[in-house]
């Protein structure tokens, strides 16, 4: 009976190598969820701000064709709920907004600033498409309603 031989070390290794390069590239190209708008609003305010940093984490990671994924993800799942939860979304969304004091309004403010002055201007681009998209879906009531919120004082 012949014994079987051992493999060289450095084959070991290379498969070592390979096996974790493999991995590495499949966590990478697996895309990044877009968390559910229910669960989401049973989230505390301090759970919201952590899962946020998080995503925002893997976004700054991400290849700009995935962080395009995401954005369009989200956005869908923002088109198929009703009315009613559109409403209660951006409803609860502008109470936490005005329940911030000026200074955390101010920085995240600069922060969504400086996120669009760090896209490509092709993502630029898409942004301004996508916006508009979403403006031409609106009402002309929501809309002269948006222009005078949106008026400075």
């Amino acid at each position: 009976m012949k014994t079987p031989t051992r493999p060289p070390l450095r084959c070991l290794l290379a498969a070592c190598m390979v096996g974790a390069l493999l991995a590495s590239a499949a966590a990478h190209a697996a895309p990044i969820a877009v968390p559910d708008t229910q669960d989401w609003a049973r989230l505390t305010p301090e759970q919201q701000v952590q899962r946020k940093a998080e995503i925002r984490q893997k976004l700054q990671q991400a290849t700009p064709q995935e962080r395009n994924a995401f954005r369009q993800q989200l956005r869908q799942q923002i088109e198929t709920l009703s009315p009613t939860e559109r409403q209660a979304l951006i409803d609860s969304t502008r109470q936490r907004w005005q329940q911030l004091s000026p200074e955390q309004k101010q920085r995240l403010t600069e922060e969504r600033r400086e996120q669009v002055k760090a896209m490509t201007p092709e993502e630029r681009q898409e942004l301004l498409r996508q916006r508009r998209e979403i403006l031409d879906k609106l009402s002309p009531a929501e809309r002269r309603a948006l222009r005078e919120k949106l008026k400075p004082d």
